[in-house]
């Protein structure tokens, strides 16, 4: 054993270490392992820093603001829309709907893609589930890796296998020959994420802070009961006035903030300016006691009923609330609500106070306001938008619904579009799959599904640099000579065993090797290896190369096993032990699936 080998052994085990120990970011650490390799001279400089250039971190990239443009636009959370009317807010429900899903698109698309556009929609369903986001963005990762597993394409070391036993002038894999396996692997796993796997999984958040939804403003403010919806009669009084004219916060003391109003071609619900003019069967979105409605009713003819969740839903897209607190130096200070003019002024409404933390009543609109006053405000979200350049108060929180706003919703069906070329042209294999995500991160700008600002602001610094820093690891172990030395030493051992037993080896060697260096990688090395020693004993080798394939894929335990767990690391504020507690258990009943059911479906 050379001096290299040693120093890229002791080198790996410092940094397993230091991923474990978790009080240094990982991205500093894949930096420090990219300056320990520069200064040993093992690999040369130029390899030092390819993994910057490999087009694996360029696709990753890519694939960020891919899923950017889905998430400005409204399909992500459309997708999570449509995955929580399935799931419900239940969390297992939920996970029963989501692993399926992610596991299908990963079949025929890579795993790094499906998780990276799937990301924002399980952040969205998070919130509306009220879920904290490493609940649900393992699974996710897992479920992705899962699918990969269950056809040709899915996997890269799939495809790997099944070369290398062409190459030995043998039958390739078909595209189904691996779904039996990964179907079964697939439901194991779902009952073990769903049922078992929650009790292993932190419950903490995101490293971010993550804005609240307009419901818990809703209840921070004590407002939630005094919502409703008022419908305006055909003889009604408010017809033909504008908003400012009726009067309603005067005499009622009812806060009209939105109307929704039927005829208009993609959405009916309005903000509120002054001059907003009432018209017969508008329904009004109001904010009162119940006392200062029923008289509203009563004396302007106007008819009241709930205010459901799913009229909250809609509103997300076109209308959304801010809260902002007053300094010392606003010119607001000791001026009424009415007397600040709000919505002249901004053209938004005041639907709730907090002073010294608490709520005031829904009679505060001749309170003098003072400073370190908390308002909230409700109005469309250009006008929230607006605030952050006002220097009349502090913007303290928006909502989540604002990377949801109505300005980008008419470009959803471009940005489906361009995912779904995207998706076509990696398939049918028309463009390779970093041009086709090259061209797909493009048509999001230039179509202004996102501009630049936020195609910058998609990208995941830590994930990208802990993947850059981390592949130039892969490529000393395997110039080091330090690989070789592990591979040789598994022949020595197994080269008498039982056919199950030698399996078993490779299935161990390969996913151990796994989940600290590229499975492509390792697929290459341990291939020709399983099929040197079945052809050796005189069986069929395509058992032992179905083994290896799948280990390969078998990335749970460690969050840089998979690029797919890098990606989730970060937004879930995993540790590393918690792919540990998570993942090794999933990675043994793969292992147990894999060993039984293979030679039933390729005999030894």
């Amino acid at each position: 054993m050379n001096i290299e080998v040693l120093f890229v052994f002791a080198l790996l085990l410092v940094t397993i270490g230091l991923f474990i120990w978790d009080r240094i970011r990982m991205d500093l650490v894949a930096m420090m392992v990219v300056v320990a390799l520069a200064v040993s001279g093992i690999i040369t400089p130029a390899e030092t820093v390819s993994g910057f250039g490999q087009s694996l971190v360029v696709m990753i990239a890519g694939l960020f603001v891919v899923g950017e443009g889905l998430f400005r636009t409204g399909v992500a959370a459309a997708v999570g829309n449509w995955i929580m009317r399935m799931g419900g807010q239940s969390e297992k429900k939920l996970l029963l709907v989501l692993i399926p899903v992610v596991a299908g698109m990963s079949a025929v698309m890579s795993s790094t893609g499906a998780v990276a556009l799937f990301i924002p929609v399980v952040l969205s369903i998070c919130r509306s589930a009220r879920l904290q986001p490493s609940r649900m963005l393992m699974p996710l990762s897992f479920a992705s890796l899962i699918g990969g597993m269950m056809t040709l394409i899915g996997t890269p070391p799939n495809m790997v296998a099944s070369t290398q036993l062409q190459v030995a002038g043998l039958e390739p894999f078909s595209f189904f020959d691996f779904t039996p396996i990964g179907g079964i692997i697939l439901l194991v796993g779902t009952l073990y994420l769903v049922f078992i796997a929650p009790a292993l999984l932190p419950d903490s958040g995101v490293r971010e802070a993550v804005h609240p939804y307009l419901k818990e403003f809703a209840e921070r403010y004590g407002i939630q009961d005094n919502l409703y919806r008022l419908r305006v009669r055909n003889d009604s009084e408010l017809v033909g006035k504008t908003v400012s004219e009726a009067r309603l916060r005067t005499q009622f003391e009812v806060t009209v903030f939105a109307i929704r109003r039927d005829g208009k071609l993609l959405s009916s619900l309005m903000p509120v300016l002054s001059e907003t003019l009432i018209e017969r069967g508008d329904i009004l979105l109001a904010y009162s006691e119940p006392e200062g409605i029923e008289k509203m009713c009563i004396q302007t003819g106007c008819m009241f009923f709930g205010f459901p969740d799913d009229e909250r839903t809609r509103m997300d897209k076109e209308f959304g609330v801010a809260e902002v607190m007053l300094h010392n130096r606003s010119p607001i200070v000791g001026k009424t609500i009415q007397g600040a003019r709000f919505r002249e002024q901004y053209n938004l409404s005041v639907i709730g106070v907090l002073r010294d933390g608490k709520p005031l009543t829904t009679r505060y609109n001749g309170e003098p306001l003072a400073f370190g006053d908390t308002l909230l405000l409700a109005g469309g979200w250009r006008y929230i938008e607006a605030l952050e350049e006002r220097h009349n108060f502090v913007v303290l929180e928006t909502p989540a619904e604002m990377t949801e706003k109505s300005a980008r919703w008419g470009h959803a069906p471009v940005a489906l579009f361009i995912m779904l070329s995207m998706l076509v042209l990696m398939i049918s294999g028309v463009l390779s799959s970093l041009s086709a995500i090259l061209l797909a991160a493009v048509a999001m700008v230039l179509t202004g599904c996102i501009n630049m600002n936020e195609a910058y602001r998609s990208l995941n610094a830590t994930s990208l640099v802990l993947i850059a820093g981390m592949l130039p690891l892969a490529l000393a172990i395997q110039k080091s000579g330090a690989l070789d030395l592990i591979v040789n030493g598994l022949l020595s051992i197994l080269g008498s065993s039982t056919p199950i037993l030698i399996c078993a080896g490779l299935f161990v060697l390969t996913s151990v090797l796994s989940q600290f260096i590229s499975n492509t990688a390792t697929t290459v090395l341990i291939a020709p290896i399983a099929i040197a020693i079945a052809q050796g004993l005189g069986m069929n080798p395509e058992p032992f190369m179905m083994t290896v394939a799948i280990a390969a894929s078998t990335a749970f335990s460690t969050p840089i096993a998979s690029p797919v767990n890098t990606l989730v690391l970060v937004p879930g504020n995993y540790r590393f032990i918690d792919f540990v507690k998570v993942g090794l258990p999933l990675q043994i009943m793969a292992m147990i699936i894999t060993l039984l059911i293979t030679p039933l479906i390729f005999p030894f």
